[in-house]
């Protein structure tokens, strides 16, 4: 298991790359995941509604990033 700070870590890792390129990505109106912009379905929710604006990527990136995962992933299930 990964220490919660670890943890946080790698997901502020993760955000900062996200907001350096926001318009790679968009966010899934279902279950506020971040996916890559090419993506038809959210591969966490199988939504097909989408935020692509790059301010609403940034925001959901930060917002993820100052918190433990919630969610259950498609890893997670493996």
């Amino acid at each position: 298991m990964i220490p919660e700070d670890s943890h946080l870590k790698e997901r502020a890792r993760k955000a900062a790359k996200i907001i350096a390129k926001p318009a790679d990505f968009k966010v899934c109106e279902g279950c506020d995941s971040i996916v890559a912009a090419r993506v038809a379905t959210c591969p966490n929710c199988h939504g097909y509604r989408f935020d692509e604006k790059p301010a609403s990527v940034v925001e959901q990136a930060r917002l993820l990033a100052s918190r433990a995962q919630t969610s259950v992933i498609a890893d997670d299930l493996f």
